[in-house]
């Protein structure tokens, strides 16, 4: 089901892949359809992301595959990847019903990815490959501000979560709620619709899930922030809403990862232009850490 070379543009354009990007990555598509090894694995990365559909929250095995993709695919092989995984995804929201507007927000992620590819590295590629898997095994969706992930509680998850009140056993359903940049400011009232659309989508397309409680797993959780933000800044009013526990050991790179696209900076040279770069910074420099924070509240679809 691999695309033909006229129409990668397109797809690519429809994926949200930087216009920067297509020219090379339609010229370098001769290099996986020219040769049938890389065809075959291609072929092989396909059939496992898509084993086993109903085990939700699976991870697919492609470690061993990946490995052997040659040197001068590494970067964009996983772009390819996705582009022959992609007519997969479609049949399958096509069947849920799920809304053509939905399955193109949710999917324009591996352009996001792409783009911050770009951003790092100077050139078109994918070092994403394990988080989309979940969008494109129909997973995960991207509905108004925020992502919400079908996903069972996991041990970890339940033990963690237990001593910020969350009764609930393992294998338990859940939402995992993520939260993608380029999406503008994580308002309340943004917060709010895209959870309202979270338990119509639910409701309509798994009502036989019936998640227990929406869980987030991240540093825009941390306590600490309250020392430097504003009380009525967004990413306080976002902690608002969970009952939080936090890890005991430090996660110092994940704040410069999303905050400046890039966890191997320089804490010393870490720019200050807004309220959330001097916090981290300014946190790290002083000799602090930042924490991931877990939390979660109920939930229960319309």
């Amino acid at each position: 089901m691999l695309p033909d070379a006229d129409d990668l543009p397109d797809l690519l354009l429809d994926l949200a892949v930087p216009h920067e990007d297509i020219n090379e990555l339609v010229a370098r598509w001769h290099t996986v359809t020219g040769d049938p090894d890389t065809c075959r694995l291609l072929a092989e990365c396909v059939e496992e992301v898509f084993r086993d559909p109903e085990d939700t929250g699976r991870t697919p095995e492609l470690d061993g595959p990946l490995a052997s993709i040659p040197a001068e695919l590494a970067d964009i092989f996983p772009v390819y990847l996705f582009l022959a995984a992609l007519p997969h995804t479609q049949a399958y929201h096509r069947t849920l019903g799920v809304p053509a507007e939905i399955s193109r927000r949710t999917l324009a992620d591996l352009g996001r990815n792409v783009a911050l590819h770009r951003r790092r590295h100077g050139r078109p590629g994918l070092r994403a490959c394990r988080w989309l898997i979940r969008h494109f095994r129909g997973e995960l969706y991207q509905l108004g501000r925020l992502q919400f992930e079908r996903a069972r509680l996991g041990d970890r998850d339940a033990r963690v979560t237990a001593t910020a009140g969350l009764d609930a056993a393992p294998g338990t359903f859940c939402l995992n709620l993520h939260i993608p940049d380029c999406h503008g400011p994580l308002t309340p009232t943004a917060c709010d619709r895209s959870l309202a659309l979270a338990r119509e989508f639910i409701a309509l397309y798994f009502p036989e899930e019936r998640p227990a409680a929406v869980l987030c797993h991240s540093w825009l959780l941390d306590p600490q922030l309250r020392r430097y933000l504003p009380a009525d800044s967004h990413i306080l009013r976002f902690q608002e809403r969970f009952r939080i526990a936090c890890e005991t050991e430090p996660a110092d790179t994940e704040p410069v990862r999303f905050v400046f696209s890039d966890p191997d900076l320089p804490v010393a040279g870490l720019p200050r232009r807004t309220s959330v770069e001097r916090a981290v910074g300014d946190h790290l420099r002083a000799g602090g850490h930042w924490y991931i924070g877990h939390g979660w509240f109920p939930f229960r679809a319309e």
